[in-house]
């Protein structure tokens, strides 16, 4: 009862225009030169591989493409976009969510979120390829570094077309971690019946799931080039241990060696015009883990996007 109460009095004492006046001055941007609408195409694909010595099966989804709309401010940008099905007999359902974020001066954060079902089965040893509906996968994500110096620039006002380099050359590193959580699974096996037989029993895998935490380093660089031009390129490995469970056709076994090894990378391309702004900029990440008895398994999640921008208000009040 007296928590109650004491909540109750904390909600009396806040004064509502007060709150409202913050959410307004953090959330809604009201010069209108801060504002663009934007148009884009992108591409989101998530693969993985069994493989040992000899051997080596890819997954690979289809439509990987899309195009879209959005707007973006100083403060948010909102990008939506539309799935383009080239491809309408071998449909790959997928939802996929990636994003970074750069927070207070020195906190870099990238996430995602994909699940995905159908998928084109490719090998090296000459079986055909085929397009398996049944196969599905999961992954969620996240990656936190700490850069030891301040992030003099924002990457989210760089995509946005609202930003330049302070410097000619920035260069910032530093430390983090990072949490994984991976599935795949087929109705029977991932590996057709003449696939299981350029491999051991214990890769003819049925689900695999795993999850686990590591540490990452890295360093995050932004040029300020001629012309308006502004390149960036960002590499953060990672070290880290998996708990790992394996179903084969008759069993269930989990791998003992836990090791998890990934690299994520970006490349970035920005051109700011007084009207207009061009932006590409390309994520990968990869990662590897032992399955024991010389199997392997590896997903790496891409994504690439090219927008245009035109920025709205008067020309002649911009900087």
């Amino acid at each position: 009862m007296s928590a109650y109460s004491m909540q109750s009095q904390v909600l009396k004492d806040i004064d509502s225009s007060k709150v409202v006046k913050v959410v307004d001055s953090l959330f809604i941007d009201r010069d209108i030169n801060n504002y663009s609408l934007r148009i884009f195409t992108n591409y989101k694909v998530k693969r993985f591989s069994v493989r040992d010595d000899d051997s080596k099966t890819r997954f690979t989804p289809n439509n990987p493409f899309g195009v879209g709309v959005g707007f973006a401010s100083r403060k948010i940008l909102v990008d939506v976009a539309f799935n383009l099905k080239t491809n309408k007999d071998e449909i790959t359902s997928r939802f996929d969510l990636q994003g970074t974020t750069i927070i207070g001066n020195h906190h870099f954060v990238n996430f995602y979120v994909q699940t995905y079902k159908g998928y084109n089965v490719r090998n090296n040893y000459d079986d055909p390829t085929i397009f398996r509906g049944d196969i599905k996968s999961g992954t969620v994500g996240v990656n936190y570094l700490y850069t030891l110096s301040e992030i003099e620039f924002s990457f989210s006002l760089l995509k946005a077309g609202l930003a330049r380099g302070n410097k000619n050359i920035y260069i910032t590193g530093g430390f983090g971690g990072f949490a994984v959580f991976d599935y795949f699974s087929g109705d029977n096996t991932i590996l057709s019946e003449e696939g299981a037989l350029y491999y051991n029993d214990q890769a003819n895998i049925k689900r695999y799931s795993s999850n686990g935490v590591g540490v990452m380093g890295g360093f995050l660089s932004a040029f300020t080039l001629p012309y308006n031009f502004v390149a960036s390129f960002n590499v953060m490995p990672g070290i880290g241990v998996l708990n790992k469970k394996i179903t084969i056709i008759d069993d269930t076994y989990k791998p003992s060696n836990p090791m998890l090894y990934k690299i994520d990378y970006t490349a970035a391309l920005f051109y700011n015009a007084d009207r207009y702004y061009i932006s590409l900029i390309y994520n990968g990440s990869a990662y590897s883990t032992s399955l024991d008895f010389d199997n392997q398994q590896l997903f790496s999640l891409s994504k690439a996007k090219l927008a245009f921008g035109y920025k709205l208000g008067s020309k002649k009040n911009r900087k």
